[in-house]
């Protein structure tokens, strides 16, 4: 066996071996959970969030939360006590914000999902959020970004480039205290009203609006905030009247791959997309871009494909996926399911039964290191959902009620 061969060999070894002690600890962890005392159980919720032990001082309180005997506990609401309130406790301090959500937000920000990335103006305007119980279906739509305070790092917030974010990384600011909120246009220099939450984020634009066409921008958001790829959305059968020019209509010279796949993801994402039309990110400036009233020169590119198809003439937006297969989604009947513009999209994408549940997933992953598995994982998830729905959209109760299940698995 050549030294080639030996090493592939001892590291599908050591592959095997520690996917099994990973799957050991994990499930002694869970044993522990299910039957550790108060303390035990408290320090369990305080480690999984903050991601980091207490110290003697924090662990007196959050034993004392756990018997129900710490008056802290009133001061995150009516009806917070024992194992919630040692999750809430958890969410003082600041690795919570600097790390355990810097991680959970950082995957969506760019294509490859890595964790590995800067801080950027995506990622603190999750943190705030979450901080701030900012009903997080707004996400996608508000005119709102975050900021550091004032002279906390030497460069100030920039359209243009990441200096500012990756300096409060840098310096290991308390984002916890030290994050301010600030209307994104202000800091983007495009009007509110173009504004689309992280959509419009500098860092979203330079990930998703960069070159191509802009469906990545909708192809993320998507597969990021409604935890579903373009190849669970294929639907064949929605008219295809707003597919645009670009798409080939007999890719290789056989039409039965358009009539059969292509078409399935184009006549959904088309007409949706068609809401980013006035947005590019420029490589030559580090900005977002925003022509308003002229569609950008990409929505042409390839247009020859197939000069029949649709040409993109403005920002007005159609969601085909309110009626067939895709309803499921649940998108809100209150909503028009149509409009101008990345905002209005927004909303209709945020207030979705699909970007609830997608929220309360990736926290439950996030805490409980695994996806839901069994039944009484997914009725917890949906009593979570129904929760998060009906309170607001605040994100902190959703890591207070997963932390609180997963202590107990």
């Amino acid at each position: 066996m050549n030294n080639r061969m030996w090493k592939k060999h001892m590291d599908d070894v050591f592959g095997i071996l520690s996917r099994f002690t990973l799957a050991g600890l994990l499930c002694a962890a869970f044993a522990l959970s299910a039957n550790a005392g108060p303390r035990e159980q408290a320090k369990l919720i305080y480690d999984r969030i903050a991601g980091v032990p207490p110290s003697a001082a924090v662990m007196a309180d959050i034993e004392s939360a756990m018997q129900g005997t710490n008056p802290q506990c009133a001061t995150y609401g009516a009806g917070i006590t024992g194992a919630q309130c040692v999750a809430y406790i958890a969410m003082d301090n600041k690795d919570f914000y600097n790390v355990t959500l810097k991680n959970f937000a950082a995957p969506w920000t760019n294509r490859d999902q890595s964790v590995f990335v800067p801080l950027n103006d995506y990622i603190a305007t999750v943190i705030g959020m979450i901080r701030d119980d900012i009903p997080f279906n707004e996400l996608l739509s508000r005119d709102i970004t975050y900021i550091g305070r004032t002279g906390v790092v030497p460069a100030g917030p920039s359209a243009n480039n990441n200096t500012h974010y990756e300096q409060l990384e840098s310096n290991n600011i308390n984002l916890r205290d030290e994050l301010l909120v600030a209307s994104q246009s202000s800091v983007n220099g495009i009007p509110s009203t173009a504004t689309a939450g992280i959509m419009t984020s500098r860092a979203a634009s330079e990930a998703f609006f960069v070159a191509g066409t802009n469906r990545a921008m909708f192809r993320f958001t998507l597969l990021n905030h409604l935890c579903n790829d373009m190849e669970q959305m294929h639907d064949p059968a929605l008219t295809p009247d707003r597919i645009r020019q670009d798409v080939s209509r007999s890719p290789g010279g056989d039409s039965r791959l358009y009539l059969n796949n292509c078409i399935g993801c184009h006549t959904g994402m088309d007409p949706m997309t068609q809401a980013f039309a006035y947005y590019n990110y420029d490589e030559a400036s580090g900005a977002l871009e925003y022509t308003q009233g002229n569609v950008q020169p990409k929505y042409f590119n390839n247009d020859l494909n197939f000069p029949p198809g649709y040409r993109t003439p403005d920002d007005s937006w159609s969601n085909y996926w309110r009626r067939g297969q895709n309803a499921y989604l649940g998108f809100d009947a209150a909503l028009p399911g149509e409009g101008q513009g990345a905002k209005s999209l927004g909303e209709e994408l945020g207030n979705s039964y699909a970007f609830a549940a997608c929220q309360v997933k990736k926290v439950f992953r996030a805490v409980c290191l695994r996806a839901p598995e069994n039944a009484n994982d997914r009725s917890e998830v949906d009593n979570i959902i129904s929760t998060f729905r009906s309170s607001g959209f605040n994100m902190k109760r959703v890591f207070a009620a997963t932390a609180v299940h997963c202590m107990g698995q």
